[in-house]
């Protein structure tokens, strides 16, 4: 039914310029006006829509993940452009919030709605 359906997912923020910001300047990420929030434009076509919403409350789980090929580079450029990592318990973080051995390595951030974001490395 769905087969050929241009599907996309999307999720909310409470500042959308912060969010546009973030995404388009920090990410690198090619951000559009979507009338009433922004498409977030991702690898192969695929995108993702950003919306405003007043009683926003940040994602508790990973909504958005970005493999790459080097974590350590990656984790390294998001920091040098502000990117905090976050911990979890259960998970042993080395000193650059790289999880290692359990998976995928794998360093989540958030955006500034307090979305939680991922960067991994297969």
């Amino acid at each position: 039914m769905f087969g050929k359906s241009k599907a996309f997912s999307g999720f909310s923020v409470d500042d959308l310029e912060k969010a546009k910001e973030f995404y388009g300047q920090t990410l690198g990420l090619d951000v559009r006006d979507a009338g009433e929030g922004l498409w977030v434009h991702l690898a192969d076509g695929n995108r993702l829509l950003v919306y405003p919403k007043d009683t926003h409350q940040p994602a508790t789980f990973t909504v958005l993940n970005f493999p790459v090929d080097d974590i350590d580079q990656a984790v390294d450029q998001l920091t040098a452009k502000g990117v905090t990592f976050e911990r979890y318990p259960g998970f042993e973080a080395d000193e650059k919030g790289i999880v290692r051995g359990m998976g995928p390595q794998i360093a989540w951030f958030t955006d500034p709605a307090g979305n939680i974001l991922s960067v991994l490395q297969e």
